[in-house]
């Protein structure tokens, strides 16, 4: 429901408003205003699903959605899902997990190493579809040529290092077809002991707005 909801919806709004427009209201890209409002939709619409029937209670889901535009990536996120990118020789997460883990990590109660091993890294704060809110927490930040970016679930990272995921990426990111399917791969060999969902992007080029109309390229992952 909510890659479906949300794509669809997604591609109504861009298609009425350029996502790299500023919004009169906030000052913002309307692909940040877009985003926040239409998360907003598929949470509640995913709630009243929930509600309405007694077969899907309790159901709930994280998200990762980035949009691409003017030479930018607007990133949304809700829970532990993640986003990374790799620049050159430096690979970082470009979001920051929703989870109980992560506050711990946060406050100094564990430390990152030992947080791969903890019984609560699963539990996450934010959720999509489990109140009839939630917040989307949501970024802008600049792109460049030759960045490859990832979007994934916690069944990639739980069960392979950063350091794994940044060599593959390294060594198949002239083919991101190949690069998606090894990073699964490795997470299968490792256990696969969660759904594993993967998207890799490449950006091959500049794509600012004002010479070259406008390009958007949303991803999506529960």
């Amino acid at each position: 429901m909510a890659t479906k909801l949300l794509s669809a919806r997604l591609a109504a709004a861009f298609k009425a408003t350029a996502a790299y427009q500023t919004d009169s209201r906030s000052g913002q890209m309307f692909a940040h205003r877009c985003l926040k409002e239409q998360i907003e939709a598929v949470n509640f619409a995913i709630y009243q699903a929930s509600e309405s029937q007694s077969k899907f209670g309790g159901m709930g889901t994280t998200l990762v959605a980035a949009v691409f535009c003017d030479d930018q990536v607007v990133v949304a996120h809700i829970g532990d899902s993640r986003l990374y990118r790799l620049r050159g020789e430096e690979f970082m997460a470009m979001t920051h997990d929703h989870s109980v883990l992560q506050e711990q990590i946060d406050s100094g109660l564990i430390s990152a190493a030992d947080a791969r091993y903890s019984l609560q890294r699963n539990l996450v704060t934010r959720a999509v579809g489990v109140d009839s809110e939630v917040e989307a927490e949501i970024h802008v930040h600049p792109v460049r040529p030759g960045d490859v970016y990832l979007l994934c679930s916690d069944g990639l990272y739980d069960l392979v290092e950063d350091v794994e995921i940044h060599y593959a990426l390294e060594m198949f990111s002239v083919n991101l077809d190949l690069s998606a399917a090894q990073l699964i791969q490795m997470a299968n060999d490792n256990g696969g002991s969660d759904n594993i969902s993967v998207v890799v992007i490449k950006v091959l080029h500049a794509f600012p707005a004002a010479k070259r109309g406008w390009s958007r390229l949303w991803s999506w992952r529960n």
